[in-house]
């Protein structure tokens, strides 16, 4: 056999070698690598979704590289840097700003690497999928069960942090479900920066400079219970405080009959796993939606002692 027929040959060989492999990872090859930047991991909601990741990839058998940005945006850019020059598979993010992370999520387009988003969005680059809480719907909960709480009548403050997507969603809806009656009024809107010192000093000032407050959503629980540990300070029962996520000390407010009335409860673990669902998909070959919303709902006293006795404890 001539040279020419040896290559051509060795050619054939090759080609059906790699049509069998497929995208398949084979034996002896290391396992692809998931770089993962944390919001934070100070809340409940996130430890439960880091959780989930881990074991959802072990599932899958990626091998995931995690880190924390601790609200950081700065420090969530230079993470994601690190996963580039890695050369990791690809890049899970929980954004810190939303706006900001755009320029992370561009540099990991332009080295080839996809990048999905859990939780928060980014509102720049090209994102291959996002899984997140219905937030708007979370939202609109919220806003029905507070209107209908205070009576449909009088001021209301929101509890902000705009940075984030998952919050601008959150408001959106709950200020859709309050248009709809005439008797309340959204009189401010200050960022509580999602944590619990913050908000509290923050619910300190909406106590002081609208003494006849009525209600309050507090857009995560953090925020709900800081602003909750400055209305129980100024002995304030007339205020009825909802929040969001349904962390255990939220939910624990809420039974002892505290202002905390209600939480839109959320499911880290689902959105953990769904993204790492999404990811291997994504790096098999198959297609993935751009958007996975995962549902949420509302808990008040009574739905938890429900769900308490249903359980047996």
């Amino acid at each position: 056999m001539g040279r020419a027929a040896t290559r051509a040959m060795t050619a054939v060989l090759l080609a059906v070698l790699l049509l069998g492999c497929g995208g398949r990872q084979e034996k002896g090859q290391r396992p692809r690598r998931i770089g993962v930047s944390l919001l934070t991991r100070e809340h409940v909601f996130y430890r439960d979704l880091e959780e989930a990741l881990v074991e959802e990839a072990k599932k899958q058998g990626l091998e995931l590289i995690i880190t924390s940005a601790d609200f950081d945006p700065n420090r969530q850019a230079s993470q994601v840097e690190d996963f580039i020059t890695r050369r990791v598979d690809a890049i899970v993010i929980c954004p810190v700003n939303s706006a900001s992370i755009g320029r992370s999520v561009e540099d990991a387009n332009r080295a080839g690497i996809p990048v999905f988003t859990a939780d928060v969005a980014s509102q720049g680059g090209e994102v291959v999928c996002h899984v997140a809480s219905d937030n708007e719907a979370g939202g609109r909960l919220a806003g029905e069960y507070l209107a209908k709480a205070i009576g449909y009548q009088g001021k209301v403050v929101i509890i902000d942090h705009p940075e984030a997507t998952s919050v601008l969603d959150r408001v959106k809806g709950f200020e859709e479900a309050i248009a709809k009656y005439p008797g309340i009024q959204i009189v401010a809107k200050p960022d509580g920066g999602a944590v619990r010192e913050r908000a509290m000093q923050v619910m300190e000032d909406m106590l002081q400079a609208h003494p006849d407050l009525k209600g309050v959503f507090g857009i995560n629980d953090d925020t709900a219970l800081g602003a909750l540990a400055a209305i129980e300070a100024a002995g304030r029962r007339d205020i009825v405080l909802v929040g969001y996520d349904a962390t255990p000390d939220a939910q624990e407010a809420i039974l002892r009959g505290s202002p905390l009335k209600a939480d839109v409860v959320q499911h880290p673990k689902d959105i953990g796993r769904t993204t790492i669902q999404m990811v291997a998909k994504y790096l098999s070959g198959e297609p993935v939606p751009k958007l996975v919303p995962i549902q949420v709902g509302i808990l008040d006293r009574e739905a938890l002692l429900k769900l308490r006795n249903e359980r047996g404890s």
